[in-house]
């Protein structure tokens, strides 16, 4: 069994890339959709916690949306990495298991924990929906599995190498 600071490294990197990742792809896509700002996007996401005045704020207020994005991304990390080693399942197609990680996190997301917060809700528009699950999927489901199952197939590596 590895160390569980190796372990906690592995999660923050994972956690580190996934929301990376994620908060690139959202920066490119409300460009692409609506010529949003990176500030915007921070502070719309800031916005879950401080409500429409977030918007009027500046880049304190952007930190603080980076800050939360990055929280929920290692809070999904390690969720994944909780599950991991505990369902047999997760190991058996890391593309698999990204995809569908990443398409329920979009549903939790979306069902229940947006409608908890101060967020502007928006209309439901299906390409949106799908450009937002697919970027869940390919930033955060799949690097995450990825990681996850490279580590916990070197931890059972490393500890059948020393019980053999």
């Amino acid at each position: 069994m590895q160390h569980p600071r190796h372990t906690l490294r592995t999660i923050l990197v994972a956690g580190l890339l996934a929301g990376t990742l994620d908060i690139l792809a959202a920066f490119l896509f409300a460009y692409l959709a609506r010529g949003s700002s990176p500030i915007r996007v921070l502070q719309y996401i800031a916005s879950g916690v401080f409500g429409m005045e977030a918007f009027e704020g500046g880049l304190e207020v952007a930190l603080w949306g980076l800050a939360f994005h990055f929280i929920i991304a290692f809070a999904w990390t390690v969720l994944l990495f909780v599950a991991y080693p505990r369902i047999s399942l997760l190991a058996r197609n890391k593309i698999v298991t990204g995809t569908v990680y990443g398409c329920i996190i979009w549903l939790v997301m979306n069902l229940f924990v947006l409608p908890l917060t101060n967020v502007p809700q928006p209309v439901f528009h299906l390409v949106n929906a799908l450009i937002g699950t697919g970027i869940l999927i390919l930033a955060v489901g799949i690097p995450i599995a990825l990681v996850a199952g490279k580590h916990f197939s070197n931890t059972q590596n490393h500890s059948h190498n020393h019980t053999s």
